[in-house]
C-alpha cells in the first residue's frame, strides 16, 4: 500500500498493539501485505480562553480535585469575589478570628450571590466562609508549595505549548487541615515571629506541637530537598525539644541538579543528607537537624533502635524505590508511627497517609510489576530504542566490568576460581571461562593499536556478522511452524551495516571503544587518538577476516527464556579443557598483571561511557531501522534515570505537610486525611479518603494490621499457650525469625514446653536478643475450636 508513504498523518481506529484500522477510503490503494513501520503524531489543540471578566461572570466547568466537595468550587469562586470588595473597600484582608471582619465578608458574597440572578447558589455554607475570611490573609508554606508546582508547570505549557493547559480555573481547599477544636481569637494573635501567618490559621498551640515535634525523614535527593524546605518554613522541630532526623546513604551527583534545589556544582560528591540539613538550617537556623548516611535497613537497626523509633512522632518518606519503602512501612506498623508517603514520575505524582488503627498501611496494596523485555527481544529482535539501550547497557557492563573483575578474581586465586567452576558444572561456569580466555588470549591487547584492532573487529561482529548469521537463519521469507512469517510485527527485519572510516558515527564508537578498552588493560592513551583523521588511518590498518554463516547456530526466540546460554551434555568435560586452557595462558601474563573494571558512570561527559553506550545502541537501531537516538536521550533510558522534575515534586511536599498538620494536631478522624494522583500533564487532580485497615474478627475481639498483642514476664512455651487458650485460640505453631520454636505435630517439641520462649529461640533460632531490645517477637498459628486458621497479630513477650 505504498500510497501511505506520502508521509502525511492520517487518522487510525481501533487501535492495538500491533494493528490498527485507517479512518479513509482506501479503495484505490494497491493491496496491503504485511510490514511497514508507523510512528504516531500528536496533533496540536487550539483552545480558546475566555478573558478574565467575562470568566468571572461566567466560569463555566471546574477543574475538581475531590468529588466529596462536589459544590466547594462555586462557593470558593464567590469567596475570592466577596474577598476583592472586601480589600477594594476596606484596603486591608480581613483579621484572623475577627467574627466582624467574617461577617463582613459573607454580607458581601451573599450581596454577589443575589446579583447572579438564576446562577446564583441556592445555600451559602457560612463556617466556610468564615475561616477562609479568617485566613485569607496568611501565607503558608504547603498551599504555597503546592500551587507552585501547579503554576509552574502551566508556565512551562505556556512557554513549550507540551501537555494540556489547565482550562480557566482550578479551587482547593484544605480545611480538614485546621484542628478539630474550634479556635478563639487570642490563639490566632500575632506573637512577632517567623510563624505568625501558620499560627494566625492553625493557632499558637499547634505551632508549639510543630516546633517540638521529632520527625524522621528517610532520603534527601528530589523529594528530600522539598521537603526539608517546607519544615524548616513550618517551624518543625525548631525548638531545643524537637529533632528532625534526616538519613540518606547516596552521594550528590550532577545530574540531581536540576531539581534538588539544596545542592550546588560545589556539592558534587559530597553526602546529601549532610548537604541538604545545612541548607536547610540556613533557612531556618532554629532548625534543630541530624543528618545522617546510613541506608534504613535491617542491617542498621542498631542505629535506628528501638528507643529511637518510639521516640518518634511521624516518618516522612522520601524514597525512590519500593523495596526501602516497603521496610520504612514495616517499622511503622510495628512501632505505631505515622507514615507520610509520596512518589513522583514525571508530571505524575502520589501521596499516601498511613495512620496508625485508621488507615491501611502502604504494603496492603501493591503496583503490579513493571514489563520486562524478553531477553531474545532485546538480544536478537528490538523494536524500540529502549531494547538498543539496554542490550547496549549489558554489553557495556559485560565487556568492561564484569569480563575484567572475573580476570582479577581468576589472577587471585587461580585453583579456587578453577574449583568453583568444576562445582558450577554448567553452561554459566562454562560461558563466563570461555569470556576469560577470550580477554586473555585472542582479545589481549598491548598495545594502543591493538585496543583499535579489537573495536573494529567487534564493530564488525556486533553489526554486520551476528545480523548475516540472524538473517541467513531465519531469512526474510522465513516461516513459523504455524505457517506465518517469521518476521511478523513487533519483529523487525535487519540489514548488516557496512563499515565505513569516513562516517562520523562509525568513528565515534571505535574512538570510545579502543579508549575504554585501553583503560581497562593499563594502556596509555596517545595524543593523537582523538584526532578523526589520524584514527581513521589506524582503524583502515585493520584488517577484517571474511565471515561465512554457519549453519545449525541456535538462536533463542523462546520470549520466556532466561538465559541466551544452552546446557550441554558434555559441560563437564568442556570445563576442563577450558581450565586447563586458561592455566596455560596465564603463564605466558606478566608478573602482577591486573586489569581496571570499568563501573558505568553516566554523569562524566568526558569519560567517554554515554559515547560508547549511544554508539553501541544507535549503530544497533541503524541495523533495524529503528530512530537513533542522540547522546541525552540516550543517558536518560541507558542510565536508568526516573523522570523527575521539580513542578510536581513541590506539589507532592505542599500535599503532604498539609497532612502533616492533621498527623501532628492529633485526633482528626479518618475521613480528614487525602490520598491523592495528580498528572500536572493533563491535568488531573483526584483526591479521596484512606481506605481504613482491614479488620480481623474473632468471639467479642476485632484487630487489624496495626495490633500487636504482648505480654509481660519472662514466660514458658506452655504459658504462652495457655495465655492465648484463654482468648479462645488453639495455637499449633510458633515460630522466631525463619526458626521453628514449637509444632504441636512434633512430639520432641513437647519437651520444650517448660522452657522460657526466650531461651528456647537462642538455642534453636540462635536468636541473641540485643542489649538495646526488652522483648522477643514471635509468630503464632492458630485456629479456634472449629479448627478454622484464625490469623492473629505479633506476640511481643516483653521478658526484661
Amino acid at each position: 500500500m505504498t500510497e501511505l508513504n506520502d508521509g502525511k498523518p492520517r487518522k487510525i481506529k481501533s487501535a492495538r498493539p500491533y494493528s490498527f484500522t485507517l479512518e479513509e477510503d482506501t479503495t484505490s490503494y494497491g493491496t496491503y501485505i504485511r510490514g511497514g513501520i508507523v510512528t504516531q503524531v500528536k496533533p496540536p489543540k487550539v483552545l480558546k480562553f475566555k478573558t478574565l471578566k467575562e470568566a468571572i461572570k461566567e466560569p463555566g466547568e471546574f477543574l475538581m480535585s475531590d468529588f466529596s466537595k462536589f459544590d466547594r468550587p462555586l462557593l470558593l469562586h464567590l469567596a475570592f469575589q466577596a474577598l476583592d470588595k472586601f480589600r477594594t473597600e476596606l484596603l486591608r484582608f480581613p483579621i484572623a478570628g475577627s467574627a466582624e471582619d467574617a461577617q463582613k465578608l459573607i454580607d458581601f458574597a451573599i450581596s454577589i450571590n443575589e446579583s447572579l440572578g438564576e446562577s446564583k447558589l441556592e445555600e451559602i455554607d457560612k463556617k466556610l466562609l468564615q475561616h477562609f475570611a479568617s485566613g485569607s490573609r496568611a501565607i503558608l508554606n504547603p498551599m504555597a508549595a503546592m500551587f507552585g508546582g501547579i503554576v509552574g508547570q502551566e508556565v512551562v505549557k505556556a512557554c513549550s505549548g507540551k501537555f494540556h493547559p489547565l482550562y480557566q480555573f482550578f479551587y482547593f481547599d484544605s480545611v480538614e487541615s485546621l484542628p478539630i477544636e474550634p479556635l478563639e481569637a487570642s490563639d490566632l494573635k500575632p506573637e512577632n515571629s517567623r510563624y505568625d501567618a501558620q499560627i494566625s490559621v492553625f493557632g499558637t498551640k499547634l505551632q508549639k506541637k510543630l516546633e517540638q515535634s521529632k520527625i524522621f525523614m528517610v532520603g534527601s535527593g528530589a523529594l528530600g530537598c522539598e521537603f526539608l524546605k517546607n519544615l524548616a518554613l513550618m517551624g518543625i522541630s525548631c525548638s531545643e525539644n524537637g529533632k528532625l532526623t534526616v538519613t540518606d546513604d547516596d552521594v550528590i551527583e550532577k545530574s540531581n541538579l536540576s531539581r534538588q534545589f539544596l545542592f550546588r556544582d560545589w556539592n558534587i560528591g559530597q553526602p546529601k543528607s549532610t548537604v541538604a540539613a545545612t541548607a536547610a538550617m540556613a533557612i531556618n537556623p532554629k532548625l534543630h537537624v541530624e543528618a545522617l548516611q546510613n541506608r534504613a535497613s535491617p542491617e542498621t537497626e542498631n542505629v535506628f533502635n528501638d528507643a529511637f523509633w518510639e521516640s518518634l512522632d511521624a516518618v516522612v518518606n522520601a524514597l525512590d524505590n519500593v523495596t526501602a519503602r516497603m521496610y520504612i512501612d514495616s517499622r511503622c506498623v510495628y512501632f505505631q508511627k505515622p507514615l507520610l508517603e509520596s512518589g513522583t514520575l514525571g508530571a505524575k505524582c502520589n501521596t499516601q497517609m498511613v495512620i496508625p488503627h485508621l488507615t491501611e498501611n502502604y504494603g496492603a496494596s501493591r503496583d503490579p510489576p513493571e514489563k520486562q523485555a524478553p531477553m531474545c527481544t532485546v538480544h536478537s529482535f528490538p523494536h524500540n530504542i529502549d531494547h538498543c539501550l539496554t542490550w547496549a547497557r549489558s554489553e557495556f557492563e559485560g565487556l568492561l566490568e564484569k569480563t575484567p573483575t572475573e580476570v582479577n578474581v581468576f589472577l587471585s586465586n587461580p585453583s579456587g576460581y578453577a574449583t568453583a567452576a568444576r562445582t558450577a558444572g554448567d553452561a554459566q561456569a562454562r560461558d563466563q571461562l570461555e569470556r576469560v580466555i577470550e580477554c586473555l588470549d585472542r582479545d589481549k591487547c598491548d598495545t594502543f593499536q591493538d585496543c583499535i584492532t579489537w573495536a573494529r573487529l567487534k564493530f564488525e561482529d556486533y553489526f554486520a556478522n551476528r545480523v548475516k548469521q540472524l538473517t541467513f537463519t531465519f531469512p526474510e521469507d522465513a516461516m513459523t511452524s504455524s505457517g506465518t512469517p517469521f518476521w511478523s510485527a513487533p519483529k523487525r527485519f535487519p540489514r548488516p551495516l557496512e563499515f565505513s572510516s569516513s562516517d562520523p558515527s562509525h568513528l565515534n564508537f571505535l574512538l570510545a571503544a579502543s579508549i575504554l578498552r585501553a583503560e581497562t588493560f593499563g594502556i596509555p592513551i596517545p595524543d593523537w587518538a582523538k584526532n578523526p583523521k589520524k584514527l581513521a588511518e589506524a582503524v583502515d590498518k585493520v584488517i577484517v577476516p571474511d565471515f561465512q554463516p554457519k549453519q545449525g547456530v541456535k538462536i533463542e526466540t523462546d520470549e520466556k527464556s532466561t538465559s541466551l546460554s544452552s546446557a550441554s551434555v558434555d559441560d563437564a568435560a568442556v570445563i576442563e579443557e577450558l581450565i586447563a586452557k586458561l592455566e596455560a595462558i596465564s603463564k605466558t601474563l606478566p608478573p602482577g598483571f591486573h586489569m581496571n573494571p570499568i563501573q558505568f558512570e553516566k554523569d562524566d561527559d568526558t569519560n567517554f561511557h554515554m559515547d560508547l553506550i549511544a554508539g553501541f545502541a544507535n549503530m544497533r537501531a541503524r541495523n533495524y531501522s529503528i530512530p537513533e537516538v542522540d547522546k541525552l536521550k540516550a543517558k536518560f533510558i541507558a542510565g536508568r534515570i526516573i523522570p523527575a522534575i521539580a513542578t510536581s515534586t513541590a506539589m507532592a511536599t505542599g500535599l503532604v505537610c498539609l497532612e502533616l498538620y492533621k498527623v501532628l494536631a492529633g485526633g482528626h478522624k479518618v475521613e480528614d486525611y487525602r490520598n491523592t494522583f495528580a498528572n500536572l500533564a493533563i491535568p488531573l487532580f483526584s483526591m479521596a479518603e484512606p481506605v481504613p485497615p482491614k479488620t480481623i474478627k474473632h468471639q467479642d475481639m476485632a484487630w487489624t494490621v496495626w495490633d500487636r498483642w504482648t505480654i509481660t514476664g519472662n514466660i514458658t512455651l506452655r504459658e504462652l499457650l495457655e495465655w492465648l487458650k484463654e482468648k479462645g485460640l488453639n495455637a499449633y505453631s510458633i515460630s522466631c525469625g525463619t526458626s521453628l520454636l514449637y509444632n504441636s505435630m512434633f512430639p520432641r517439641h513437647k519437651e520444650r514446653l517448660d522452657k522460657k520462649v526466650v531461651d528456647v529461640a537462642r538455642e534453636v533460632a540462635k536468636v541473641e536478643v540485643p542489649s538495646y531490645r526488652r522483648h522477643l517477637d514471635v509468630v503464632v498459628a492458630c485456629e479456634d475450636d472449629d479448627d478454622i486458621d484464625v490469623d492473629i497479630p505479633l506476640v511481643s513477650i516483653y521478658f526484661r
